[in-house]
């Protein structure tokens, strides 16, 4: 049997949010870290960037994390970034139903046991307090179900809050999204108390929370980043990753080297052709408006019953964002915002007139998280001792979130040291 050296050296390849987490991690244990990324910034789904034709800085796409979010927490805690979360008190989000103009707001406690569901002012409007119970069976549903095989997907609750607050967490229509991640989420949010899941948005932009503050941290730590470098190939010998060709050259590894592939499925699947990954994505939609919100304004606002789905209010700008947004991917960006924005101007009380705009587009913005989607995550062992896998896509128990992106960097991280060594 071959002697093999301990892992000294990791080479993370992707820095969006996993292969960050990853670098993180590895670089607090002590450890020497190399970071490869295709593109020439950091953060892949998770990106801000400077938008000539708003002329200011915006995120690609409106992402927000929940308080008990723990992989998240600690990842943001080692980087010194933790202001850069903002809460909305100790209530949840706004909502504005369009049908009626009614408007809530969300507000439960902070115990496991929901006695806010017995005061109407704090519940959902139109719901009794038994309606709450159709959420037990997703606590522990047959492994494999869709959600509407498992609850009845109808009603004032359903419509009003689990609905849109299921199809945001799985970026998928819920009725035929897997009830196995929808029971992982709701474990993880609504049956923890209200201290679990008040929602957190990043300020003033994702980069400035999630990415910028972890490549200072990375190079403060003597970490390795090489941006604009695309990973071509990687050479297999026996059971291990032997070398890496990037950019325009190759790179041998050493027996003390580990690699962590942390890029979306599809990249995967190209370096590692047997690799089982999710084939089946889901976009997102996001639509920004140079405005400044009207004062009072919620900083986060569900829409029930119109185009936009979440409304968010910066102090520069109001951003739309509209999950699970297959149907309408390929629709006019023209005619996108105006669409979002008559559902904008409606619930805060705005001018009809457009005020300058931009439409992201995320086609592949998740995989698409149906039982027979899900059942194809691979887990981060790979058949080659010193090759790990990190990613929202991977097998987390999660859907596609920051949470889930954040723990897989940070589980392939603890394997590629050594099952044995704690990273914490």
């Amino acid at each position: 049997m071959t002697e093999t050296r301990p892992i000294t050296h990791v080479v993370i390849v992707g820095a969006g949010l996993a292969g960050l987490a990853a670098a993180v991690r590895l670089t607090q244990r002590g450890m020497r870290v190399t970071l490869i990324e295709a593109a020439m910034q950091a953060g892949g789904r998770c990106r801000s960037y400077h938008d000539p034709v708003l002329d200011m800085t915006i995120d690609n796409g409106n992402h927000f994390v929940v308080s008990g979010n723990s992989a998240v927490n600690g990842y943001l805690e080692t980087v010194g970034a933790s202001a850069g979360l903002r809460g909305l008190g100790e209530r949840g989000p706004a909502f504005h139903d369009l049908a009626d103009g009614s408007t809530w707001t969300l507000w439960p406690n902070d115990s496991p046991l929901p006695w806010w569901i017995f005061v109407p002012e704090r519940r959902v409007p139109g719901t009794e307090p038994g309606d709450y119970l159709m959420l037990a069976p997703l606590l522990f549903p047959p492994e494999g179900k869709r959600i509407d095989e498992v609850i009845s997907c109808g009603g004032p609750l359903w419509d009003r809050l689990f609905g849109p607050f299921l199809l945001g967490a799985l970026n998928t229509e819920p009725k035929s999204a897997s009830a196995d991640l929808a029971s992982a989420v709701i474990r993880k949010t609504f049956a923890r108390g209200g201290h679990a899941y008040r929602p957190r948005i990043a300020h003033p932009t994702l980069a400035a929370t999630f990415v910028d503050p972890a490549l200072t941290y990375l190079r403060d730590h003597g970490a390795e980043v090489r941006f604009g470098q695309r990973v071509r190939e990687l050479t297999m010998a026996d059971d291990r990753v032997e070398a890496i060709a990037a950019g325009e050259g190759a790179e041998t590894l050493a027996e003390d080297t580990a690699v962590i592939l942390a890029t979306p499925p599809w990249i995967s699947h190209d370096l590692l052709p047997g690799l089982t990954v999710p084939t089946e994505f889901s976009a997102i939609v996001n639509a920004h408006f140079r405005v400044a919100p009207p004062e009072g304004a919620p900083p986060m606002l569900g829409v029930i019953g119109g185009a936009a789905e979440w409304v968010f209010a910066f102090p520069d700008r109001i951003s739309v964002t509209v999950s699970g947004a297959n149907a309408i991917v390929d629709d006019d960006r023209q005619v996108l915002a105006e669409r979002f924005w008559k559902d904008v101007s409606t619930v805060h009380g705005l001018g009809p007139e457009l005020p300058p705009w931009q439409v992201v587009k995320e086609r592949r913005a998740t995989f698409l998280a149906t039982p027979e989607q899900n059942a194809r995550r691979p887990g981060s062992h790979t058949p080659w001792r010193n090759l790990f896998l990190a990613g929202d896509w991977t097998l987390t128990g999660l859907p596609a979130t920051i949470e889930g992106a954040i723990a897989s960097g940070e589980t392939a991280a603890g394997l590629a040291v050594g099952a044995r060594q704690r990273l914490w």
